[in-house]
This record gives C-alpha cells, structure tokens and sequence, in this order.
C-alpha cells in the first residue's frame, strides 16, 4: 500500500519528537504542506523549529487540540489529508500530581481530533486520509526480567500519564472500528536526541553535570528502558505513514535496552573526557532518591512486525547515538539556557506580538 499526503496537520509539532519529525519529513517531502498546532505548554518550544520557519510549504497555528472548531477549519482550509498526533500531556511525574490536565489533553483532545478528522473525511474534501497516532510502550505497563512487549501484549497502564495515552490509543481503535476512519498507530520506546525538553533523563544528566549539579537517580537505578534515538523515530513514523494498511498498530524500538544506572555512567563518563575532567568526577555526582510511585521496572520493544512488514529498522546504536546527543547539547548552550531560563517563551511573543 502507497499513501502519499499532498497536506499534513502535526499536532505538538513545537515539542521534541514533533520538531524532529517536521524538519525530517519536509526534508524528505519537500512538496507536501504542513501546518503545526501547538498550544505553547511549556514543552513547546518555537526555537526547535527556527530553521523550517520562513518555509513555504510550513505554517504555524498556536491553538488547542480541543478546539473543535479551530480543528475543523484547518482540515478544511488546508484540504489536510493525514493528521500526525504528537500532542501531549508526557512527563509521568507531572502526571501523579496533577493527572487532570493529562486526561483533558491526551484523551479528551485525541478525541476532538478524531471527531473532526471523521467529519473531514466523510464530507469527501479528500480523496484519501490517515489519522496516525503517535504513542508510548509505556501503554503495555511493566516487563519482568524477559520478553517484549508486542502489539498483541495487553494494555496495562500504571501511571496516570500511561492511563491517558491508552485512553486515547483506544478510542483511535474504536474510530477505525466503528466509523471506517483510516487510523494508524505507533507505540515507541524512550526517545533522546536533539531539542529534548532537560527534564527528562538524558537531557537533565547532560545539563546537570556541566554545571556540576546533582544527578539525582530514582529507586536502584536497576530500571530498564529500551532507547531509540529521535531521529530513528522520525524515520519509522514516515514509512508507517506512507506504506502501512489503516488500522494497524507498529511498535517502533531502537533494540536497545539499557538500565538507568548504566546510561548515568556513561553520559558521566563521555562528558568527563569532553569537559575534560577527571576520570570518575562526573560520577561523583550521583545522588539516589526515593522512587517514584508506580515506576515500571522494565521496558523492551519487539518491533519485528515493522521490520518484516515494511522493512524499516533502526540505524542508530545507543553508543552513537549518546556521542551525537551529548555533542548537540555541548554545541546548543543558547538553546539549553533558553529553555532552562524560561526565556524561549518570549521567542512566540517576538514572532506573533503576544505571550503563549
């Protein structure tokens, strides 16, 4: 199967992994159109995207997923025939103190998307359409020591921002099932890469030792996640998009599983050689805290299905991949103190005349 979309909506296009998809995909698809709504949370962040800014073929729309009416009026006006859901509500510890907003965004906001998106491609302003949700392993609950998780393995969400991500995966299944709606959805593994917001692990690690602040390391640090790098993803989202049967599932992994401890070690230990350290400082940085309530143990992706379906597999190795991320934060201060400083928030008010 060939789909080939003249005119794509993102929504969180301005966070991390929507960013790294836009520049990837207008790339690669340099006649397709693309228009990004993003509501500006404090993930969003406008400077990921000042390269594609003054593109043609790429708009920015600030606005809600909720807005049913600011939804309809962009499929329309910009005849869209594939939507790409990034927008979320991601962070789990945010989710265990304040799990509302995670519902209102992740469930009640995919919600709205499909709704209008059905109406859109019912009304026959387009010839053929796709809604691709982008979602999270983290759906599928906790590993023991062995196995995978596959597309079949049963959803079984432990934290409130998992409930909501497979709140919404399932009402994306039901649109498919019930309305015909040509839904896709990919469920991956930990991303890291480049405009990674620095509250998550890797980001905050490299952040944190250049200014020889703590590295503060949930539980025993035992925890494992399977990584794949960003751009990896990017990739795997495209092929899905284009080549996959509507109503299929994908889990997309990079085949790396690596324990939070490990990774913490590395990342002292790369940066150690590039701050040019002693060998060993970083690691004096190490602080271990009281776990986090309903923290899965272990994570890993058989994304098999993908690579025997439509042939896409990961090309980069942790290893590389860590290098490449750690030499982008180095070479990015401005960006990083941007985002730490707060002060990326003016960057939309410079643009468009208002705060976010």
């Amino acid at each position: 199967m060939s789909f080939t979309p003249a005119s794509i909506l993102i929504t969180g296009g301005a966070g991390f992994i929507g960013s790294n998809f836009i520049h990837s995909f207008l790339a690669n698809n340099p006649g397709c159109r693309i228009t990004n709504l993003d509501m500006l949370t404090y993930a969003g962040n406008l400077k990921n995207l000042t390269d594609v800014a003054e593109n043609s073929q790429y708009r920015f729309v600030k606005g809600d997923i909720g807005d049913a009416a600011l939804v309809a009026s962009i499929l329309v006006q910009e005849k869209v025939d594939a939507v790409v859901h990034f927008a979320a509500e991601s962070h789990v510890d945010r989710s265990i103190t304040g799990p509302e907003i995670f519902v209102r965004t992740n469930v009640l906001g995919t919600q709205v998307l499909l709704e209008e998106s059905r109406r859109h491609w019912q009304s026959d302003v387009v010839t053929d359409f796709r809604f691709l949700q982008i979602s999270t392993d983290e759906v599928y609950g906790s590993l023991g020591d062995t196995g995978f998780f596959t597309e079949e393995t049963p959803l079984a969400a432990n934290s409130p921002y998992s409930a909501s991500k497979a709140g919404a995966d399932l009402l994306v299944r039901a649109y498919h099932e019930t309305f015909g709606l040509p839904t896709l959805n990919t469920r991956c593994s930990n991303n890291y890469g480049p405009y990674h917001f620095p509250e998550k692990l890797i980001p905050l690690l490299i952040h944190n030792i250049i200014n020889k602040k703590p590295l503060p390391i949930y539980g025993d640090g035992l925890n494992v996640r399977d990584w794949l790098h960003v751009r990896d993803h990017a990739s795997a989202i495209e092929v899905v998009l284009k080549t996959a049967q509507p109503g299929s599932v994908y889990n997309i992994g990079g085949n790396n599983e690596w324990k939070n401890i490990d990774i913490v070690n590395l990342v002292c230990d790369l940066l150690d050689s590039r701050l040019k350290r002693e060998p060993g400082e970083n690691r004096q940085l190490i602080s271990f805290v009281k776990d986090r309530p309903g923290h899965d143990r272990r994570y890993a992706i058989d994304a098999s299905r993908l690579k025997n379906d439509l042939g896409w597999e990961p090309e980069y190795t942790f290893e590389s991949g860590i290098a490449e991320t750690i030499d982008w934060y180095l070479d990015h201060q401005e960006w990083v103190a941007d985002v730490t400083s707060g002060t990326y928030l003016t960057y939309y008010e410079k643009q468009y005349g208002e705060r976010p």
